[in-house]
């Protein structure tokens, strides 16, 4: 039996299994759960059937965190033009007998996992998604926002064509605050290169990680103090990551203010990376048309010396035929 109370339940969670019925005591929407999709520190997010289809449900713990993050959806669904998340359906509060829950309903978005991608498309993909990540970036940056807790896993694949959407924006902080979540691999304080202080910078730090996590998918532990130069040695260990060694080395050591300025210089390795390409394309061309010109001129030499023994052997044939009349 659902009992109403007057106030949100504090350090308490709501545990819902598959099957389970929740209906919003402000606006009656119901939506039927079907199995969780993953959890956090300010609450856990689950699939759930609507009138309007499959839909991305959020229970929380926390009234302030979840008005947070439904404040982040909101800019999220409009920044500049472009959607960089899942949009925002609905906000309410769920009735239990233990207590009662804020919550707040997200468009399900289908894809594949950042890193599942990458295994499945190859490195050629790498500094495409990267460029795409960080144009969003730049644009929750100038609304004000860092993302925080950047990694693979609140990041979606959906397409075709390809194209990344951001996910759990639980760990989005306002620029200059502290940051609220992090994932010790991708946070720049675990390094040892900055603070948490919730800056473009942070986010960049992030970006790098998530490049490294790319070409070392389970990951690997900080070893000593000299941090970057297990960093940098990782990145020249892997062929993948060598056209962008410069840029992740700047992003991992703060040099990169502004996502824009960051996303630019990606284009530029890979306008490098296209140019080198075609540069040995061009190369092995050459070397190819040379190999088929000697072949050419070896088979015309050959096919001289064949007509010309030839010819001398129907002369000696003549000569000994002349020889017995």
């Amino acid at each position: 039996m659902l009992v109403i109370k007057n106030s949100y339940s504090k350090n308490q969670e709501c545990k819902l299994h598959a099957g389970s019925k929740v209906l919003g005591k402000w606006h009656r929407n119901p939506y039927k759960v079907i199995r969780t999709l993953g959890a956090g520190a300010t609450g856990t997010v689950y699939l759930a059937e609507s009138a309007a289809g499959l839909v991305a449900l959020k229970v929380g713990t926390d009234n302030m965190s979840i008005t947070s993050e439904v404040n982040v959806l909101k800019h999220f669904s409009k920044v500049q033009g472009q959607v960089l998340g899942p949009s925002l359906l609905d906000v309410d509060d769920l009735v239990t007998s233990g207590g009662t829950f804020p919550f707040y309903v997200m468009e399900y978005l289908r894809g594949t996992e950042f890193i599942s991608y990458m295994q499945s498309r190859g490195s050629e993909w790498l500094g495409i998604l990267m460029i795409q990540l960080l144009g969003d970036l730049d644009r929750l940056h100038s609304a004000g926002w860092v993302f925080g807790d950047l990694k693979p896993d609140n990041i979606l694949v959906i397409g075709p064509p390809a194209r990344v959407r951001l996910l759990d924006v639980g760990g989005t902080t306002l620029i200059g605050r502290s940051i609220k979540e992090y994932t010790e691999f991708y946070d720049r304080g675990y390094w040892g290169f900055g603070s948490r202080k919730a800056e473009p910078s942070y986010d960049l730090f992030a970006v790098a990680m998530i490049m490294i996590n790319c070409a070392y998918p389970k990951r690997f532990e900080k070893q000593g103090e000299k941090t970057f130069e297990q960093l940098k040695r990782k990145v020249e260990e892997q062929p993948s990551l060598l056209p962008y060694r410069d840029v992740i080395a700047r992003a991992l050591q703060g040099k990169f203010d502004d996502a824009k300025v960051m996303r630019k210089e990606m284009m530029k390795a890979i306008s490098n990376i296209s140019s080198s390409q075609q540069a040995t394309s061009k190369i092995i061309k050459n070397q190819t048309k040379k190999r088929k010109h000697k072949q050419k001129k070896k088979s015309s030499y050959f096919i001289e010396i064949f007509l010309l023994a030839s010819f001398l052997l129907l002369a000696y044939i003549l000569y000994l035929f002349g020889q017995m009349m």
